[in-house]
């Protein structure tokens, strides 16, 4: 019996005892009538709890034969009642309770309680999530434990429910598995219910059968736990923040203390257990116990090496026709090797979310999926276990956000993070692409580079030629850590992206200025601003804008500004414009004509509205003397505004065949149709030169007429890089703060800079200049990659696929210590024991 049921029996042996009192009392007053319906009220609850019991426990329970015995004895004395023989309330009373002490007794004693477990897995592929905490409970001779996968849904756009699926037979033969539709959790009420899908009915994509979303189950268990179906190598997704299934548990398993902060503030404390993850149970113990390759397995692997390929969903949702050319890349390389075997495990739900989300993309994917298995190309993996799987390989290859990287981080097996956007083996010069990702000065001094792999790099001349400066000595190979360096008053000043502190280098020596929040989340800051008195950080996921007087030292905080200027608009994390006016800092709403105004020096702020026709947002600002232009987020209207004077003028009237397309989709959308603005005086005329963003064209205004012209740049800007390792999002534009006679235009998919006067047309090439085998040089190759990636190789024109494949890699080879060293700081414990200890803290709960 469990504890829930052994309770209910307990009731009502309780609510008898209550009813007894009464009965003495209706008999002391010669309410006859009365007792003898409570007496008949008693038996009913005899015949309950007989009932109860002998469904848990047997019909030949020493406590049913005690029951009946007591329905015979209420029987006995309603007789006597009806014929007014023996009605004597204190003895009647006294025979009842003693009766009724028995019974309480042997349920006390006899009646063993058993602990019931219930584990709802939903995809069979996600049993890992539970299996490890199911072994320990099944292990318990005192646990019932019940395996019950249960239906779920693919979805239409809509939400509409569309194909069932349901996975019974898919789970491992040692496994026992109880229908869903055979089990009643009324009549149950199981002592602890596991689940590993927190979304009820808010995943965009599939959903379990309403019956068992987690406010349902509530309603039949008092320790609801939700252990996550993924792993992490250190980070987790903004979705994953609150799920509807984190209200409704009463407990939530996480790797380790650091994930709670990647959880919403509002969920308590209490219901985190940092436990580890039962699937990092699953693949140590598979590891040490590996099992025998499946089907042609064996003979298709037989003296290669074996690279798990991973094609994770985030990584097809970013951007799919790129995926899609990566995995054809993928399948050639391999496909010409003999030494080397691919197996390529596609996502489960990689179909249903293409169905959803991308149908367009779904035929394209269907042939590479044919290609792959009728030219044999390798060993095509639909098996539900995936630890066992792992055992298997070598390697991984794939994308980096998914939990896999975790598992075969744990593993101690290299991991090859792959760049979807990388379909050719690198040329000679294909490393620029990945090297220069400038961030331009706001006052044009570029003497300082920042590398991806958290490298200073310094040009004496500031001339773009660019020499090793130092290391910023963060711990980690990439991260994207900080933005850009700037000396001021003879210091070194290293601004952060994703770091939350700020680096401060006199001499070579390091000194980090560490902030009050912190946050798990990258993109911590998304920009800055600094003059001769202040350093200003601007604020993206990170709480507050950030102010560092250079000449104090103190950092202080303003809570509104991200409030304001960040803001999520239709599921998308938007910036506002920014810029400095006068000593003010302007800051733009994304979503409204709404600006706040800040002193650098007093921070404090004041709205102002620009009253412009346009309320779409603004995502950049380009002083002018007093006039401020805004440049739109959503919509085509260039607005002049004075904030002195309150005068607005707005100009839309574009060439009949400018458009703006939205990048990586090229859909035709009213979205960030402008760049930057140079402002040039020509023949006595004022002019605007406006780069685009997602516009498909430079624009000339004639301030005079109004006019909106195309302008043709005298030099050209594709709208794509030269191939994968040249990704670009824009064509380019102009940078910094610029004036017609002398400009700077940028070619983002050349990774080309130019000087250009506006006026002439004239132009000359800025070589930005690396020396590669310097570079070369500093490449860390294996190494802990970030706080949410800890040890890895990166795809890059410096280790590509095939170097990793011919072991040719530039750097830090393979660490196995290096690499289970740096994955036990995102598990609490790397001993497989999670499972064990989440089952027996709740038994500890429950009993």
């Amino acid at each position: 019996m469990t504890k829930t049921q052994k309770k209910r029996a307990e009731d009502l042996v309780r609510q008898i005892e209550q009813v007894h009192e009464k009965i003495k009392e209706d008999i002391l007053q010669n309410s006859t009538a009365l007792a003898m319906e409570l007496l008949t009220d008693c038996q009913s609850k005899a015949i309950l709890l007989g009932t109860l019991i002998e469904k848990t426990e047997g019909e030949e329970t020493v406590t049913v034969t005690m029951l009946e015995e007591y329905c015979e004895l209420t029987y006995t004395i309603h007789e006597n009642l009806s014929n007014k023989e023996d009605v004597h309330a204190n003895k009647i009373y006294k025979v009842l309770r003693q009766k009724l002490i028995k019974i309480s007794n042997s349920i006390r004693n006899d009646i063993h309680m058993r602990i019931e477990a219930v584990f709802l897995p939903y995809k069979a592929s996600m049993w890992d999530s539970l299996e490890s905490v199911w072994q320990a409970a099944d292990a318990d001779p005192d646990c019932d434990t019940y395996v019950i996968p249960i239906p779920y849904y693919d979805k239409n756009p809509d939400g509409s429910f569309r194909e069932m699926h349901y996975e019974a037979d898919q789970y491992p033969d040692e496994v026992p598995i109880t229908k869903y539709d055979e089990f009643d959790f009324g009549e149950h009420q199981p002592d602890m219910i596991f689940i590993h899908n927190p979304y009820d009915s808010a995943n965009l994509v599939t959903s379990v059968h309403p019956f068992f979303y987690s406010d349902n189950l509530k309603k039949f268990t008092n320790c609801l736990i939700y252990i996550p179906y993924y792993a992490t190598a250190g980070g987790m997704s903004e979705g994953q923040a609150l799920c509807p299934a984190y209200i409704n548990a009463d407990y939530i398993v996480i790797q380790s203390e650091k994930y709670r902060k990647f959880f919403d503030r509002r969920i308590p404390d209490s219901k985190f257990l940092a436990f580890g993850s039962p699937k990092f149970d699953s693949v140590l113990h598979k590891c040490q116990n590996p099992p025998a390759a499946v089907g042609t397995w064996k003979e298709k692997a037989a003296g290669k090496k074996v690279y798990f390929y991973n094609t994770s969903i985030g990584g097809m949702l970013e951007n799919t026709d790129a995926f899609l050319k990566k995995m054809k890349y993928v399948f050639d390389i391999f496909k010409k090797r003999e030494d080397a075997c691919l197996l390529w495990r596609p996502h489960p739900l990689m179909e249903s979310t293409l169905d959803s989300m991308r149908k367009g993309y779904k035929s394209r994917y269907l042939a590479l999926k044919k290609k792959f298995i009728e030219e044999d190309i390798g060993i095509f993996d639909e098996t539900a276990d995936i630890e066992n799987t792992i055992t298997l390989c070598d390697a991984y290859i794939g994308d980096s956000a998914t939990s896999v990287t975790s598992l075969f981080g744990i593993a101690g097996k290299p991991l090859f993070i792959l760049n979807n956007y990388i379909n050719t083996l690198p040329k000679t010069d294909d490393w620029r692409g990945e090297v220069i990702h400038p961030i331009w000065d706001i006052w044009g001094d570029d003497r300082y580079w920042v590398t991806s792999n958290n490298q200073l790099w310094f040009s004496e001349n500031n001339d773009y030629h660019y020499k090793f400066y130092m290391d910023l000595e963060t711990g980690y190979s990439g991260g994207g850590y900080y933005l850009k360096a700037a000396e001021i008053k003879g210091k070194i000043y290293v601004f952060p992206q994703n770091a939350r502190n700020l680096l401060v280098i006199e001499n070579k020596k390091i000194k980090k200025v560490d902030f009050r929040f912190d946050i798990m989340q990258n993109g911590a800051f998304c920009s800055y601003w600094y003059n001769e008195k202040y350093i200003f950080l601007i604020p993206f996921r990170y709480p507050a804008l950030v102010r560092f007087d250079i000449e104090t030292e103190e950092v202080q905080y303003i809570d509104e500004i991200r409030k304001f200027n960040v803001r999520n608009i239709n599921g998308e994390w938007c910036v506002g414009g920014i810029c400095a006016y006068g000593n003010d800092l302007v800051f733009a709403s994304p979503k409204e004509s709404s600006f706040l105004f800040m002193d650098m020096d007093t921070m404090k702020t004041r709205a102002l509205e620009s009253n412009a026709k346009s309320n779409l947002g603004v995502q950049g600002i380009v002083p002018n003397g007093d006039e401020l232009w805004l440049l739109p987020i959503n919509g085509m209207l260039l607005t002049q505004w004075n904030p002195k004077t309150g005068e607005v003028r707005e100009y839309g009237d574009l060439p009949r065949n400018f458009k703006s397309v939205r990048w990586p989709y090229e859909l035709e959308c009213e979205e960030r149709p402008f760049g930057n603005i140079v402002f040039s005086r020509k023949d006595g005329k004022e002019q605007l030169i406006i780069s685009p963003t997602w516009g498909n064209m430079f624009l000339s205004l004639d301030r005079e007429s109004g006019i909106l012209e195309e302008w043709k740049p005298p030099v050209s800007l594709a709208n794509c890089g030269n191939n994968g390792y040249f990704s670009a999002i824009v064509a380019g534009g102009f940078v910094g703060f610029a004036s017609g006679e002398k400009s700077r235009l940028w070619c983002e998919p050349a990774r080309k800079l130019y000087e250009v006067n506006i006026d002439t047309g004239e132009y000359k090439e800025i070589r930005i200049v690396f020396d590669c085998v310097e570079l070369r040089e500093h490449i860390l190759g294996f190494a802990e990659e970030s706080e949410w990636m800890q040890y890895c190789l990166c795809e890059s024109a410096f280790n590509s696929l095939k170097d990793f494949l011919d072991d040719n890699i530039t750097g830090s080879r393979f660490d196995i210590e290096r690499q289970v060293r740096a994955y036990e700081k995102v598990n609490a414990n790397s001993d497989g024991t999670c499972g064990k200890n989440v089952y027996d803290f709740a038994k500890g709960k429950i009993l």
